[in-house]
């Protein structure tokens, strides 16, 4: 099963376990039980100190297996074959079972450690997901640390019946204790925020004693990151607050566009973006959400923890998110085949018939960059007239592979479970439904910035975007803003970047300013 290079490799690994690990293995005589089989012994046949058990007879899952370290009850299961994205985790779980230590930080471990009840996850998952990872491998990881912890991630491919009992629409989908937990892409510090409801007043006291920033930058996408790293160069006291640090790139698998980079996907940038954050002295406050905005000769940022922090200077990059459709099969074929950048994603569809929902500046102008890679263009409008230039929609009407279709109402994007094959509209006019078969739907709707909680504080645009002159200066003195959140054109990471570099520098130069001895 496993190829002569990809044994080498796991060999290599697997002397790195140190306690000893049984495979206690739940089959049947189905064709996918024998496939996990010859899985599991290849595996024991790389370490001694890695065995495997056959039960037949059992009432677990079937196939599926256990990882246990011998001696010890440890809640870590695959039902299903981990191949694919999911073979590092498999490797992760058998290291960490085996002795060898985490990277997680010391504190969290700590905290994992010290959970108080009893915990059962269960974690659906598609080998071709690229979210899935670090859910499973998080979960994995908990269930090492605390006995209390069980966790089983699920191929949903193999248990369809479970699939659709539990109306799972998309993965990563986990369940917590038989019922709805989370969904989408998770790392450790935000499941144990959901779990762990002493948490978040520990880290608000923790953040409320923290002293003052020279410059506190508000969101951690790729203008946050950029604004850290310059500000930081500078050797003044730097910090970020980020929700979710990466940002709209970890939704982003395919970037083709950022120069120097020939090729990569969002999770794996925005671990490089946090690598290069954190090689600088930069207070990095992840998963906290910023509620308000004081200015003031001190500026203060309360966050929904309750905490505030203090600064002489704010970066705000919150970013933006993509506006949804809200229909059925829009998430659960996100990032296989729905997408929101064309200019990223558009490569990926060559040949392909696609479909664009909007006609704004935006829909047009995604139409027209993909007549020129795709087989067909079918551009769907919720209005009776396109909304975009007169210009564009000139250059648009002279494409030959394109088909324009107004008063239409989406309804639907459906799919075989694994990629999109077509999407369902209404003609608002006749009420008729329509079905488009196709491999890729590009919505370009618009963009949300993230910034209902600046009104009335900083000057926002009438699509609530913070305008920002030259410099990324806001109308409020020492309040400088960056990214996709603002008025900048364009809505790119490259651009971004280079904005929360400015971003930086600008208030660095404010600083001075403000800080040099009277003439």
């Amino acid at each position: 099963m496993l190829d002569a290079s990809l044994k080498s490799q796991l060999k290599s690994y697997l002397e790195k376990v140190t306690q000893p690990v049984e495979l206690i293995a739940s089959l049947d005589d189905r064709a996918a039980s024998l496939e996990m089989l010859e899985l599991l012994q290849e595996i024991t046949s790389l370490s001694s100190r890695i065995t495997l058990i056959e039960r037949r007879n059992d009432d677990e899952r079937k196939p599926s297996f256990r990882i246990n370290r011998i001696g010890y009850d440890i809640g870590v299961r695959f039902a299903g074959i981990p191949l694919g994205h999911e073979f590092t985790s498999l490797v992760l779980a058998l290291l960490q079972v085996g002795g060898h230590p985490s990277k997680a930080a010391a504190d969290v471990i700590e905290q994992v450690k010290n959970l108080d009840g009893d915990f059962s996850f269960e974690t659906y998952f598609s080998l071709s997901c690229h979210s899935c990872p670090d859910v499973v491998q998080a979960l994995n990881l908990m269930a090492v640390l605390n006995p209390r912890i069980r966790h089983v991630a699920i191929d949903g491919s193999l248990f369809q019946d479970e699939v659709k009992q539990r109306e799972v629409l998309a993965v990563p989908s986990v369940f917590l204790n038989g019922k709805p937990f989370a969904q989408g892409r998770m790392e450790l510090p935000e499941i144990l925020a959901k779990i762990d409801s002493g948490a978040i007043a520990r880290e608000a006291t923790k953040l409320d004693a923290k002293g003052t920033f020279d410059v506190l930058i508000v969101g951690g996408g790729p203008a946050g990151a950029a604004a850290a790293v310059y500000a930081a160069r500078k050797g003044i006291v730097t910090g970020i607050a980020a929700e979710r640090f990466g940002g709209q790139v970890l939704d982003t698998m395919a970037i083709e566009n950022y120069i120097s980079i020939k090729e990569t996907d969002g999770p794996h940038f925005a671990v490089a973006l946090e690598q290069h954050v954190k090689a600088y002295e930069v207070d990095l406050m992840n998963l906290q959400r910023a509620e308000s905005l004081l200015p003031g000769d001190l500026i203060e940022v309360k966050l929904k923890s309750g905490a505030t922090l203090k600064s002489r200077t704010v970066i705000l990059a919150t970013g933006a998110r993509w506006r949804n459709m809200n229909v059925p099969g829009e998430t659960e074929y996100r990032n296989k085949g729905v997408t929101y950048c064309p200019h990223c994603d558009g490569p990926l569809f060559k040949g392909k018939r696609v479909a664009v929902i909007g006609g704004g500046n935006s829909g047009v102008e995604a139409a027209i960059d993909l007549a020129g890679l795709v087989s067909h263009v079918t551009l769907l409008e919720f209005a009776t007239e396109l909304r975009a230039d007169a210009v564009l929609q000139r250059k648009l009407n002279s494409l030959p592979n394109v088909t324009v279709i107004m008063n239409a109402q989406t309804t639907e994007v459906t799919g075989d479970g694994a990629k999109v094959q077509g999407l369902i509209y209404k003609d608002r006019g006749t009420e008729a439904g329509h079905t488009l078969p196709l491999e890729g739907v590009f919505v370009q709707i618009g963009l949300l910035p993230n910034t209902d909680w600046l009104k009335g504080i900083v000057e926002l645009s009438k699509h609530g975007e913070i305008v920002v002159d030259s410099h990324g200066r806001t109308n409020v003195p020492g309040v400088f803003a960056a990214g996709d959140a603002t008025t900048t054109p364009f809505k790119q990471i490259v651009i971004a970047a280079g904005d929360g570099s400015k971003a930086a520098l600008s208030a660095f130069d404010y600083l001075i300013r403000m800080t040099a001895p009277a003439a």
